[in-house]
């Protein structure tokens, strides 16, 4: 069983996390890596706005609850502007308490992504390659919007 835990952007603190909590269920998205696997969420918080005052305590509690990964959410790369501490977080969560960090949870909705791609603000993640697999195909854009 993989155990994980998610952290969205703080701007989004009212979110029922219903897009990240379904693509967990269809393992779409930053979830596709668990197909045919058991997978528990144990912990599910925001970042505490900027500049992610919680992800310096959030990922232990996370960790005493079993957590190996934690996915930054999806929300922190389709707002507008991007998390502009992504980077940071991607390098403090590993270092600081030995988990896994995966960027992304559900699918770019279409919306989302015919803004980014028109104002160009996703050229550094896709080329580190954390957008592909949130990229998806057309249909299942859409069907995220």
């Amino acid at each position: 069983m993989k155990k994980i835990g998610i952290i969205i952007c703080d701007r989004y603190s009212t979110c029922a996390g219903g897009k990240c909590f379904r693509s967990l269920a269809e393992r779409a998205g930053g979830f596709a890596r668990y197909a045919g696997q058991e997978v528990e969420l144990v912990g599910f918080t925001t970042c505490g706005g900027c500049p992610g005052g919680n992800v310096e305590y959030a990922p232990e509690e996370m960790k005493a609850n079993g957590a190996e990964v934690v996915h930054l959410a999806t929300g922190l790369v389709v707002g507008y502007p991007p998390c502009p501490y992504l980077d940071h977080f991607r390098e403090f969560i590993p270092r600081k308490f030995g988990m896994e960090v995966v960027v992304g949870t559900h699918p770019v909705p279409e919306k989302y992504h015919l803004v980014h791609e028109d104002l160009g603000t996703w050229p550094t993640m896709k080329a580190q390659g954390d957008l592909q697999v949130l990229l998806a195909d057309r249909a299942t854009r859409l069907a995220y919007d």
